[in-house]
């Protein structure tokens, strides 16, 4: 069944492996989650666990917020996600789950939201090549054709200049080199989604490490 965690990016580094070779990776703070809860097949067509951490403030928590967070024992929290496909009868509404829920070695997907770019042109959003650059080409760096001549509607799936970045991003399959219970973190290689002190997601992979 998957299992996973609820964390915080807090930024990269490197270790040493005991052969002496380097490993950069990206350190999370997943501090004890709180199961707020529970999703049954039974009631809700499905099963999860959902997982709430790090408190709110009071002055942005509203009454349903506390009343859900009532519930399971605990204080409303500032990231809630569900994890699906976890053996929901493993917990109970207000239980602990710790960092200790993954072992070095075991591989994880890391879903976040990734850095704001802003509005940016084709080039740079969708990696397209400019036109010639010379006198008179009048074609720079614009999009290209919009379609056939007399269609006045651009065409679905046009890659056009807009908003880049901000978007739910999973990268699969990284490893965890390293598991701190004393300091409630998770060292894995490589990088993740997000700016440092972004909040993510870390659930067991997919897809088998090849």
């Amino acid at each position: 069944m998957t299992k996973g965690i609820l964390g915080k990016k807090l930024g990269m580094t490197q270790i040493f492996r005991d052969n002496g070779e380097v490993v950069p990776v990206t350190v999370i703070q997943a501090e004890p989650n709180v199961v707020l809860q529970k999703k049954e097949e039974a009631t809700d067509g499905y099963t999860a666990v959902q997982l709430g951490v790090e408190d709110k403030k009071q002055s942005r928590i509203n009454k349903p917020e506390q009343g859900h967070a009532d519930k399971a024992g605990a204080t409303p929290k500032r990231y809630v996600k569900e994890v699906r496909g976890e053996a929901v009868a493993d917990y109970e509404v207000g239980q602990e789950v710790k960092v200790n829920t993954f072992a070095e070695g075991e591989y994880v997907d890391i879903t976040g939201t990734s850095k704001g770019k802003g509005f940016q042109g084709a080039i740079k959003r969708h990696n397209q090549s400019r036109g010639p650059m010379s006198h008179g080409s009048r074609f720079h760096r614009k999009p290209g054709s919009m379609g056939v001549m007399g269609h006045y509607n651009v065409k679905p799936g046009k890659l056009l200049p807009g908003r880049m970045g901000g978007e739910q991003v999973t990268v699969q399959n990284l490893e965890i080199v390293k598991v701190d219970t004393e300091r409630d973190l998770l060292l894995v290689k490589g990088n993740v989604p997000g700016p440092r002190k972004t909040y993510v997601t870390v659930k067991d992979t997919v897809k088998a490490n090849n």
